[in-house]
């Protein structure tokens, strides 16, 4: 279960959908996840009351296209799983949204089964010994 934040300045709602889709999709593709696995809180700044800092760190040349993906999701992937999904990320980031892969900044977060709750104040993945096994 993967719980997706992506945070992007000055984007309508359709580039907004779009980055969503293109994070989803990419993580269906490389890590495997259900497709209706789906939990994003997605974020427009307007640049005013809310915004994005960001700099050219690593000589990677970003500008106000700047897209944050922060990923949470329970341990248990390669490298080159972590690597291909950065990766598929930016593709469809830009094919769907038109947002430069330079421009698509992303964080991936572990952790474990009893470090999530789906509702009703249970650690579904603890409590049920099925669902403790493999990684989603």
């Amino acid at each position: 279960m993967p719980f997706v934040r992506i945070d992007a300045l000055r984007v309508d709602s359709d580039r907004l959908d779009a980055l969503g889709r293109a994070a989803h999709d990419a993580l269906v593709e490389t890590i495997g996840f259900p497709p209706d696995d789906l939990f994003q809180v997605l974020t427009s700044h307007d640049g005013t009351s809310s915004t994005l800092r960001y700099d050219n760190f690593l000589g990677v040349h970003r500008d106000d296209g700047i897209v944050y993906v922060a990923i949470t999701m329970r341990s248990g992937r390669t490298p080159a799983q972590k690597q291909a999904l950065y990766r598929r990320i930016a593709e469809l980031a830009h094919e769907y949204a038109g947002t430069e892969p330079r421009n698509v900044f992303v964080t991936l977060t572990e952790n474990e089964s009893i470090d999530w709750s789906f509702g009703d104040g249970v650690a579904q993945y603890v409590a049920s010994s099925d669902a403790a096994g493999a990684p989603l």
